[in-house]
């Protein structure tokens, strides 16, 4: 007889380098809006991953063939670690994201390193990953991959915006779904809090005390990518080239830079929102008070959050709802999110070897 759930494990490691997300959830079989998250945890980096996950963008592919092997091998273990401690006895399969290093999908390049045999080998489970690289080399921005859950789980809410290393949205428009990064945000916040030796700032308190820099908030407003219609969608790289220098160049304030972006980030996120709507609003970001209460300023109405587990884990899920979608042959990827040429289901699927 066929169960009727199914049991997946999700791991998410996103830009800011918060950490890797873990996500063990049952989900049934045929009505996806029926899951759970049954235990879920987020593994902070150490000093030596932050370090060299930052740095990966600078390696060349003698490097990263051998980052994405060791960094698959630690992987493997703190999902197995994360197994052990929870004791999770039923576990039909394990979907990773891996942690993204390169992402250029006009160059045909996306790259997550985090080898899905060293996963399979060390947890001795089915492992589904490399999400992005299918969908790269149809035509598409490898990117954002979270809207099928969206669509599929979500489906009560008008809006689903994330809110981590980027923020990116989610909606249906035209009976399509329509995603697409809006703006930096937590990439660039974190980036300027680790300057005063933060990891982030907390509630946005130090930005909250600084002063708008309006000269560079409408440089950041007038950057190109804000007048690209989507798909479209947004890297480290990109920050490098096209944010840092820029905030570098006209503030060295802390406090004033945090703000600005801020403001900046808050802008962005209400321009594309309607104000009669309901919202999902989940990521770290969300716990960042003062950047909530400035969205709401611009939406002229106040945003109510879910539940901690939810905003924290949902990446983690909707990734473990990718490798069922995967193992179903269903379609995981949406042509109208990514502007593939076609809709289709994307990852590899590695299993244990020894």
């Amino acid at each position: 007889m066929k169960e009727t759930y199914i049991y997946g494990i999700g791991v998410m490691s996103g830009t800011s380098l918060d950490g890797i997300d873990i996500a063990y959830i049952k989900i049934h079989q045929n009505i996806y809006k029926d899951f759970k998250i049954l235990k879920a945890e987020t593994i902070s980096y150490n000093s030596y991953w932050k370090e060299k996950l930052q740095e990966a963008i600078n390696y060349n592919a003698a490097d990263l063939e051998e980052l994405d092997i060791e960094y698959g091998k630690f992987l493997g273990q703190v999902i197995h670690n994360f197994i052990t401690k929870h004791t999770v006895s039923r576990l039909d399969f394990i979907a990773s994201h891996g942690h993204t290093v390169l992402h250029q999908p006009e160059l045909g390049v996306t790259l997550q390193v985090g080898n899905g045999q060293e996963i399979a080998n060390i947890t001795k489970k089915e492992v589904v990953c490399d999400f992005r690289t299918q969908d790269v080399a149809l035509g598409g921005q490898g990117a954002p991959l979270v809207p099928i859950g969206d669509k599929l789980l979500f489906a009560d809410y008008d809006y689903c915006l994330n809110l981590g290393g980027f923020a990116n949205i989610s909606y249906e428009k035209n009976n399509k779904r329509i995603a697409f990064d809006i703006c930096p945000v937590n990439i660039v916040l974190n980036h300027y809090t680790r300057k005063l030796g933060l990891d982030f700032d907390e509630g946005g308190k130090i930005a909250s005390k600084g002063k708008i820099n309006d000269a560079l908030l409408e440089s950041l407003n007038s950057l190109n990518f804000y007048a690209t219609e989507p798909p479209k969608s947004l890297g480290l790289e990109w920050v490098k080239e096209h944010v840092f220098p820029l905030i570098d160049r006209k503030e060295t304030d802390i406090s004033t830079i945090l703000r600005t972006f801020v403001e900046h980030s808050a802008m962005q996120i209400a321009k594309i929102i309607t104000k009669k709507s309901k919202i999902l609003v989940t990521g770290g970001g969300a716990f960042n008070s003062f950047l909530m209460d400035r969205i709401a300023f611009y939406l002229k109405k106040p945003i109510p959050l879910v539940t901690r587990e939810l905003i924290d884990y949902k990446e983690a899920l909707v990734f473990a709802f990718l490798g069922l979608l995967k193992r179903k042959g269903e379609v995981n990827c949406l042509q109208s999110v990514t502007g593939a040429k076609e809709n289709h289901s994307s990852g590899k699927f590695f299993y244990p070897q020894k």
